[in-house]
């Protein structure tokens, strides 16, 4: 592990972020945190310069299903079922800034 960060840096950080840390958390997130950035320093130092740039690291297919037209409900049934329908669709309150 390595003293790349410091305690007071992640009390700092975990204090803008409106975290509520113990001591012993900010210490455990400490030695963790100095790890992860231990280890993207060893990634930092492979060759990488023959790794092809990806986006996923495997392809990706959709599967979707056939666009089939199928029966479904009357609409002037369900409009007439409705508490209020206006000009062929469901009327429901105004939820922003709008007087009934």
């Amino acid at each position: 592990m390595s003293d790349s960060i410091s305690k007071e840096t992640v009390v700092k950080v975990s204090r803008l972020a409106r975290l509520s840390l113990t001591p012993e958390q900010a210490e455990k997130m400490t030695s963790q945190l100095a790890g992860m950035l231990d280890h993207f320093r060893d990634i930092d130092a492979l060759d990488l310069s023959d790794v092809e740039p990806m986006t996923q690291p495997y392809p990706l297919k959709n599967v979707m299903r056939e666009d089939v037209e199928a029966k479904s409900l009357d609409r002037q049934e369900v409009l007439d079922q409705a508490p209020a329908a206006e000009s062929g669709r469901f009327r429901v309150p105004p939820t922003i800034g709008f007087d009934v």
